[in-house]
């Protein structure tokens, strides 16, 4: 096979796209002898079935099985070629979910020459540690390559880790469409759904072709119509400006203060006051209040701290517009969490508007400093990623934690992540290590621009500690992050 450098490989590729036309375009017949090769495979089966999610099920799909037949394989991977062509995808390079779709889009993407990404699961605890693997180019259009699709979940997933990346992800193709909410969750996200079968055009064939009776079918048309994917929100949050955000139902009170004062002061800028003295904390505050949406504290390396300084920093706070954030980063047993919360020295509910915590201890943690915050109406961000080298948290972890703050919603109003991770409108995100350029600093911090926070991460907070902190004038380098992630911001809103 004849080698290509990227810039060739990409290229090939924009060639290949011109050529959609040329290609032999899907026709009934086709369609149909496919929908009975599943069946006859039994990759389609009818019956009752115990789904993941606990429902009983008069349908299964286990595609699966279709590795052991390679020219079926072939034959699915060109039709869903064929798809993304006729429902006019355009992209760059494709990825397919794990794992059951990772075979079609290896044949997808070596038939059709086209580069391939492969999303990890989880990333290694070896090596390069990375959850994406292949030549990733910031700011390329991914394609999504799909089996079955119910709700939209994990397109959605393998989208974020793309998007994470710096990609943009604005299709997916996919076999078989259950009609079951997918379609219309992932537009909801700014992905469009091409699908080669859906599920009537599948019951209508089988019940043509004798492989099932009416009834079989009736059954599986009234679990599709009873059991639609429920739980997401209609509003894609990529589309809403913090002001819209601010206005939404649902959103907890203290983040419709967080985005309107964002809105308000043209700031979501985010500074991080690791001083160690209280008269240099305050000495900051003062400072960069008039150009920060919040104030991060690290209260435990002050030195001279008092209740006296803590309350000068409201009222520093009340006079700038701005939200002070205790850095604190809970993460004991809630009954532990609650007295460090409210008692010890610092007393950090009656002065913070807002604390983070792990999830590692479980829902414990968040119940136990609800239990103080929540009546005073403040509240939590998890946290869901770190931008240190060697994060432990895997893919898998930062879904749980994006489970948990669904499951608080009167406390827990968004993340520390370094790029979106939920797909909630209400959920705010804040990601820490933003410097104007990207690096390190040698002990294991990750320093990425505010422009790819933003625009390619889809974070709405920048958290800037050294790169305004270690600045000769620290007055003069806020107002350059605070103009540097809002105009990020507006370049994010004007290109949807």
């Amino acid at each position: 096979m004849t080698s290509h450098t990227p810039d060739s490989a990409r290229d090939l590729n924009r060639n290949v796209r011109r050529e959609w036309r040329r290609l032999p375009r899907m026709d009934d017949t086709e369609l149909d002898d496919l929908i009975v090769k599943l069946y006859d495979t039994e990759a389609v089966k009818f019956g009752t079935f115990t789904l993941k999610s606990g429902l009983t099920s008069p349908v299964y799909f286990d595609l699966r099985v279709i590795v052991s037949y390679p020219d079926l394989m072939s034959q699915v991977s060109s039709l869903l070629w064929r798809r993304a062509g006729a429902g006019g995808a355009r992209f760059d390079c494709a990825c397919g979910v794990p794992y059951t779709a990772l075979p079609l889009a290896t044949i997808f993407c070596v038939t059709e020459r086209v580069p391939m990404l492969i999303r990890r699961k989880e990333a290694k605890t070896y090596g390069t540690k990375r959850l994406i693997e292949g030549l990733i180019r910031p700011g390329e259009v991914c394609l999504i390559v799909e089996d079955v699709v119910t709700s939209g979940s994990s397109v959605l997933e393998t989208a974020r880790v793309l998007r994470g990346e710096g990609l943009k992800v604005t299709d997916a193709v996919v076999l078989l469409d259950r009609g079951q909410g997918g379609r219309e969750r992932l537009a909801a996200e700014g992905i469009v759904l091409h699908s080669v079968i859906s599920i009537s055009r599948l019951l209508a064939v089988l019940v043509g072709s004798g492989r099932i009776d009416a009834s079989a079918s009736s059954s599986v048309e009234r679990f599709v119509r009873e059991n639609q994917t429920c739980g997401w929100r209609a509003e894609p949050r990529g589309v809403l400006g913090y002001a819209q955000r601010a206005a939404l139902p649902r959103t907890h009170p203290l983040a419709a203060r967080l985005f309107t004062l964002m809105e308000e002061k043209s700031t979501n800028l985010c500074v991080s006051a690791d001083v160690s003295s209280a008269a240099e904390l305050l000495e900051l505050a003062d400072a960069v209040g008039p150009h920060v949406c919040v104030l991060k504290t690290h209260v435990d390396i002050l030195e001279d701290f008092s209740p006296a300084m803590a309350t000068a920093l409201r009222e520093l706070a009340q006079k700038h517009n701005f939200l002070i954030f205790e850095d604190r980063k809970f993460a004991d047993i809630g009954n532990t969490v609650k007295h460090q919360y409210e008692g010890g020295v610092y007393k950090i509910s009656s002065w913070a508007h807002m604390v983070n915590a792990h999830a590692m201890p479980g829902p414990g943690v968040v119940e136990g400093l609800r239990a103080i915050g929540q009546p005073l109406g403040h509240g939590c961000l998890l946290i869901a990623q770190m931008s240190s080298q060697g994060c432990l948290a895997t893919a898998e972890y930062t879904q749980a934690v994006v489970k948990m703050a669904d499951d608080y919603p009167d406390f827990v109003f968004g993340f520390i992540s370094t790029s979106r991770v939920s797909s909630d409108p209400e959920h705010i995100h804040m990601t820490p290590g933003v410097q104007l350029r990207s690096g390190g600093d040698g002990l294991g911090q990750q320093y990425t621009s505010p422009d790819e926070v933003i625009c390619s991460k889809g974070s709405d907070v920048i958290i800037v500690g050294r790169g305004i902190l270690a600045s000769s004038d620290r007055l003069k380098a806020a107002e350059e992050y605070k103009v540097a992630g809002w105009e990020a911001y507006l370049r994010r809103m004007s290109s949807l």
